[in-house]
């Protein structure tokens, strides 16, 4: 959890617990200048639930509405930092939640697609793109698990719930020289971070950290 810094006024300034915060990222291994520019740019206090506004910029995962959580900003990092976003790639999103992931990718890529399963979270992630401004980012209701076949293929693939293995009609929309990052593991247990390079011989892995993400699951909710 992120210590603050005091003003002498018994609270800190939002641009100091945004410096605090990058400080926390730098610590736990996220060194890539662009990807710490595009979290210190995007305002995690957008994306959290009201209850949980005063811990917005602390290094902590937080509840969301319909079961789900907005990531740990070190892991929003180390994810993003590992995906390799260059400026020209089209992202894949699984698992769009608060709108938060997807908002930091957008910053560094051509275009975000990002599918979410749970309807009220969808609209609302939507809501917060438009607020923002950016306009290339494109949300989908939807089964993740599916993806997103009439765009593919994509540069980059990131999956932010838990699958015992990759999708694979995942895996079939990512480009040969592409990179999926995602949690890989058993719902409920500690998963692993993995990320995988889609080259013409096959796949390559890679471990990267361990993780605990809600699992990846299919259909569409509602409510």
């Amino acid at each position: 959890m992120v210590q603050s810094f005091d003003n002498g006024n018994g609270a800190s300034t939002e641009a100091e617990r945004r410096m605090q915060l990058i400080f926390s990222l730098r610590r736990n291994g996220v060194t890539d200048t662009r990807v710490l520019n595009a979290i210190e740019q995007t305002p995690r206090e957008m994306f959290v639930e009201k209850l949980f506004l005063d811990a917005a910029m602390e290094d902590t995962a937080l509840p969301i509405s319909c079961g789900q959580t907005i990531s740990q900003p070190t892991v929003v990092g180390l994810m993003t930092q590992a995906l390799k976003v260059q400026p020209r790639h089209r992202v894949l999103e699984i698992g769009t939640g608060s709108g938060y992931q997807a908002a930091v990718l957008a910053r560094l890529c051509r275009r975000v697609y990002t599918i979410e399963r749970h309807e009220p979270l969808a609209k609302l992630a939507k809501q917060r793109f438009e607020k923002m401004g950016l306009h290339n980012v494109t949300t989908r209701l939807g089964d993740g698990a599916l993806g997103w076949p009439e765009q593919a293929p994509f540069d980059r693939i990131m999956i932010t719930a838990a699958a015992e293995d990759p999708p694979a009609k995942l895996m079939e929309q990512l480009a040969v020289g592409g990179i999926m990052v995602a949690p890989l593991g058993h719902a409920g247990d500690l998963q692993h971070l993995v990320k995988i390079t889609k080259t013409d011989e096959g796949l390559e892995y890679e471990e990267l950290t361990p993780v605990r993400f809600v699992p990846l699951l299919g259909g569409v909710a509602r409510e």
